[in-house]
């Protein structure tokens, strides 16, 4: 039986500039909104973090979070 990937989300290692598939899918989930991204939609991520984001206000917005305070 072939198993399809539609919606079922993927599990990526973001790395500079890419990401590679670790578990098979066509989507991730936005690591602040939870708004499921399509793969090939995906431009945004942390490396340190290992998060995806749906947009760069979102990135942002994670990074300034996990800053430390001071």
């Amino acid at each position: 039986m072939l198993m399809s990937n539609r919606d079922r989300p993927a599990r990526l290692h973001y790395m500079p500039y890419s990401f590679r598939v670790l578990q098979a899918g066509d989507h991730v989930l936005c690591a602040v909104s939870d708004q499921r991204i399509p793969l090939e939609d995906l431009r945004y991520w942390s490396i340190a973090r290992q998060e995806p984001y749906a947009s760069a206000a979102l990135s942002v917005e994670a990074e300034l979070k996990a800053r430390p305070a001071g």
